[in-house]
């Protein structure tokens, strides 16, 4: 077995917080602008051909949540007004205030974002699809923003039954973990990237790269919009709890109908738009 190295950097991220409320926060970074390539070479493991053509894609900057959208902040963003649909308070099966909130829809996930950006009068959306892979990837081109390969040591995945790679196989926690539980931020700032909960995108599923465009907006097709059958399905990325090693990767896709939800899916936001006042440092 060859030798394991986990890229373990300790930078700084400039960031704004977002007061939501009754002391909850919500920590947005500063993702910088810049260019990448997106999608997995057919070396490497686990890939299909669903994440190719790799291709450059050039990002403006943009704000995304450090963690995944907690319990607490989906409460507070969810007892604001309503736009056009009912939240529920507390949808999530594993119940903790500091654990990602989970069993959402991409219908849900679209009406959070719309009343926070009601609150805050700041545009928050779910990231495009280019914009959550730049992120995660940060500056990386390997299978993880880590390294070569995965452990559950790093991060929240099925790891009894599944390794990737030199890898080894690990443990299964059968549920979330408290946002922020490793101490492996990747270098833009960013935490649990992998596993923990699957991530709602705001594109439309397309079953590879061969038209899509290369300005890192979210590819949408306008006569697909309020559908909820197959044809219609929406992007989940990052992996979860209760998948494998494997679905953890930087370019790897899922998608399910807008209008399921599960225990293995939550959600993170983005924001392109700098607040007053928001300069500040934190260590990552």
């Amino acid at each position: 077995m060859g030798k394991i190295v986990i890229n373990r950097q300790r930078k700084q991220a400039k960031y704004y917080i977002e007061e939501l409320g009754n002391g909850i926060n919500l920590e947005m970074v500063l993702i910088p602008s810049g260019d990448f390539k997106m999608g997995a070479p057919e070396t490497e493991i686990g890939s299909s051909d669903r994440e190719r053509p790799q291709h450059q894609v050039t990002i403006p900057f943009f704000f995304m949540g450090r963690y995944q959208i907690t319990q607490a902040q989906w409460r507070a963003v969810a007892n604001l007004p309503q736009i056009q649909r009912e939240l529920k308070l507390a949808p999530s099966f594993f119940k903790g205030d500091n654990l990602p909130v989970e069993q959402i829809s991409w219908y849900d996930a679209v009406e959070f974002c719309a009343r926070l950006s009601n609150h805050t009068e700041r545009e928050y959306r779910l990231p495009s699809e280019a914009q959550w892979e730049y992120a995660c990837r940060a500056g990386t081109n390997t299978p993880f923003h880590f390294g070569e390969t995965i452990t559950t040591d790093l991060a929240n995945y099925r790891g009894m039954d599944s390794s990737y790679g030199d890898g080894t196989k690990g443990i299964y926690r059968q549920q979330t973990t408290p946002v922020g539980s490793f101490n492996v931020a990747n270098n833009f700032g960013l935490s649990d990237m992998h596993g923990n909960v699957w991530e709602w995108c705001f594109d439309d599923w397309h079953s590879n790269y061969q038209q899509i465009n290369a300005d890192g907006k979210a590819w949408i097709e306008k006569s697909h919009q309020n559908k909820n059958d197959y044809r219609f399905r929406r992007i989940l990325r990052g992996g979860s709890w209760g998948y494998s090693a494997q679905s953890c990767r930087s370019a790897n896709r899922l998608y399910n109908i807008p209008g399921y939800n599960n225990t293995n899916i939550g959600l993170r936001v983005v924001c392109g738009i700098v607040p007053k006042n928001s300069e500040g440092v934190v260590s990552s």
